[in-house]
């Protein structure tokens, strides 16, 4: 199996903690091949909104030597996990909403990829408000069409592992060391309701308010999707 992580920040620290002890239970499942990006390292600049993505030139992008092989190892992969810690209010880490950004030419209204459509996620966070982050993270991989999201909230209540008790500590990397292995036995499922419907409003909005001389237009025509769903 092949897994991108997408560590959204650079610090090491407790949901890069946690994230080892995922990749350690997945492993013991099988042969799993991880392929890791940390941002803002591995994407430092922030998408100026060219729209040249979605215009079919991806590769076009003014910083595409960054994206390049994110996209491609996106595509690639089996699954997918994001470690997304929790700062202050924001949804989301800075370096992921970035990347979210620089990506959005993958979501359903514009050229999303097939590949997409049989990929799984698996999301991380360590916060208190952890919820935030992973509804604006499913969010995202929802509209690219990505088959399961599935994540993991942990309230640790504290700044650093090693404060929390050792009964706690020990619960919460059981709990990891569970769901890893739910994630790693997880089979594709149904398509979103969600997915469905943006489906069906992305052929609306395409036909009626695109046009047939967009690329998006063209791509959805190429792909064969105003008359066959993709997934």
């Amino acid at each position: 199996m092949k897994i991108t992580i997408l560590h959204g920040s650079p610090r090491k620290g407790n949901t890069n903690f946690a994230v080892q002890i995922f990749k350690e239970e997945l492993s013991k499942c099988g042969d799993i091949d991880f392929r890791e990006f940390f941002f803002p390292r591995d994407l430092p600049e922030f998408c100026t909104g060219c729209t040249i993505c979605m215009g079919g030139l991806p590769e076009s992008c003014p910083h595409a030597q960054y994206v390049r092989p994110i996209l491609s190892a996106l595509l690639d992969s089996d699954a997918l996990i994001i470690a997304a810690p929790h700062y202050g209010a924001s949804a989301m880490p800075a370096g992921l909403k970035t990347f979210f950004d620089h990506l959005d030419f993958l979501t359903l209204t514009v050229t999303p990829r097939k590949e997409m459509f049989s990929k799984k996620a698996f999301i991380i966070t360590t916060a208190t408000g952890s919820k935030a982050a992973i509804a604006s993270i499913k969010s995202c991989l929802k509209n690219w069409g990505i088959n399961r999201a599935y994540s993991y909230g942990i309230r640790m209540l504290t700044n650093k592992w090693d404060k929390m008790s050792q009964a706690k500590q020990q619960k919460i990397e059981s709990v990891l060391r569970r769901k890893a292995r739910f994630f790693y036995n997880a089979k594709q499922g149904k398509p979103y309701i969600s997915t469905i419907f943006m489906y069906h409003m992305s052929k609306f909005i395409l036909r009626r308010y695109v046009g047939k001389d967009s690329y998006p237009y063209k791509y959805w025509t190429e792909q064969g999707w105003f008359f066959k769903r993709p997934f």
